[in-house]
């Protein structure tokens, strides 16, 4: 399983089980696509390269096959006609010949030298640089992951936060995903979303505009610049932070691909905001499977009348958290000390007054003046007690004398800093 495959002419799995092609000759730590960081044997990742290109990302009959074989066996059997394959449990002719078929057109060696040539690596299980808490997706783990970019994805991933979204979203849905964005990348967080249009693109946008850190995770080969849109941000991405996907370069994405990658991002990170999100939407899934796996989930409310907002909503009827800014979700997901500031609206100078001072205020009328006897029989206070709090408030501009009685100030001050006592 782990020596080192000979030259050979054909491209794909060998049957025999270690896998050929362009660079199969170097499959040792120091082959193609490889770099610092990467630990894994040179037979093992030729084999995971070549599966995801015959897998379809999180085939659970394929993870617990790999599982129970390890990558280079199961590429043989798969590959072989020796009758191995039609033994593993769930298989079954009509699958089997669509692995075969994509088999045939597997070049792990030609892969690994593209991604190198673009400056990214293919990291696997077991790799110093695989992000652990991928694991918690069992049989549905990604087989590899294809990175460009020039940072450490397991340190990364420990400090993470998914700000997903509606691709059609409102300006609103965009400030707010761009203003979380640049606040978690501020409070030293790593954003990571799917590079999509709308939320997904602020949420990037954001991170990056503060020279903060951003991870896209896209549902094609990390060399398919998609959406086309997107291109030059995907770009800035890979130069400033990480672009990874299970599949292949040069690989397209469906419709499928999209909703699968969701539970990458999900795992990846420590929990996952929703900014807008309709009842059917692709950041559900995200979320869902967010709380499936115990990562925390977070909603960014909207107007109750958009319909964009109608499955945020939703989420935060459940299990979902309310967040409405950065502070309060790095509050949620991190460390101890990492508390939001308090909020509270603001103090006017008549909260700083005390009880019976605020009970003799209460006691004049809007309009008009009164005798000190009349605040002391509606404040619930003696003659003497009523007249001195008088005075007091009358120092701090609240009242003002009125002939024999006492009025409230036309203009109250908001000199709450003013000396107690009679003038």
């Amino acid at each position: 399983m782990t020596r080192r495959t000979e030259d050979g002419p054909g491209n794909g799995p060998d049957p025999s089980g270690e896998v050929r092609g362009p660079g199969a000759a170097h499959a040792t730590e120091e082959e193609p696509g490889a770099g610092p960081g990467l630990t894994v044997s040179g037979q093992e990742r030729l084999a995971r390269a070549a599966l995801t290109r015959i897998f379809e990302p999180g085939d659970e009959h394929g993870g617990r096959w790999l599982r129970e074989c390890g990558a280079v066996e199961l590429v043989r059997r798969i590959t072989s006609g020796d009758g191995t394959a039609e033994q593993l449990s769930g298989m079954t002719p009509k699958r089997l010949a669509g692995y075969r078929l994509r088999a045939e057109s597997a070049d792990p060696g030609r892969d690994l030298s593209v991604i190198a040539a673009l400056g990214g690596r293919f990291i696997c299980p077991g790799d110093r640089e695989w992000p652990s808490q991928l694991d918690d997706l069992a049989d549905a783990r990604p087989t590899g992951l294809w990175v460009r970019g020039p940072r450490d994805l397991r340190l990364w991933a420990l400090r993470s936060v998914a700000v997903v979204g509606a691709r059609a979203c409102t300006p609103y849905g965009s400030h707010m995903a761009a203003g979380l964005g640049a606040g978690l990348a501020e409070l030293g967080w790593v954003v990571v979303s799917g590079a999509a249009f709308g939320v997904d693109g602020a949420a990037h946008r954001g991170a990056l505009a503060v020279g903060g850190a951003t991870t896209a995770v896209l549902a094609c080969g990390v060399d398919v610049p998609y959406p086309r849109g997107h291109a030059e941000l995907i770009g800035r991405i890979a130069q400033q932070g990480l672009v990874i996907g299970e599949l292949p370069p040069s690989d397209h994405p469906t419709r499928s691909r999209f909703i699968l990658r969701n539970r990458v991002i999900a795992a990846l990170t420590r929990g996952t905001v929703v900014v807008e999100a309709e009842y059917r939407s692709g950041s559900l899934v995200t979320a869902r499977c967010a709380q499936r796996l115990g990562r925390f989930t977070m909603g960014v409310p909207g107007p109750a009348t958009s319909g964009l907002s109608a499955g945020v909503h939703e989420l935060l009827r459940g299990e979902a958290v309310l967040v409405t800014d950065a502070a309060e979700v790095a509050e949620l997901v991190g460390d101890i000390g990492e508390l939001a500031p308090a909020r509270r609206g603001p103090v006017h100078p008549r909260d700083l007054l005390d009880a019976t001072s605020a009970r003799v205020l209460d006691a004049l009328p809007c309009r008009g003046a009164v005798s000190g006897r009349d605040v002391a029989r509606t404040a619930g206070t003696s003659a003497d007690e009523a007249l001195g709090r008088l005075y007091e408030l009358h120092s701090l501009g609240f009242v003002e004398r009125d002939g024999e009685g006492w009025r409230l100030t036309s203009r109250p001050t908001c000199n709450g800093d003013a000396r107690r006592g009679g003038t």
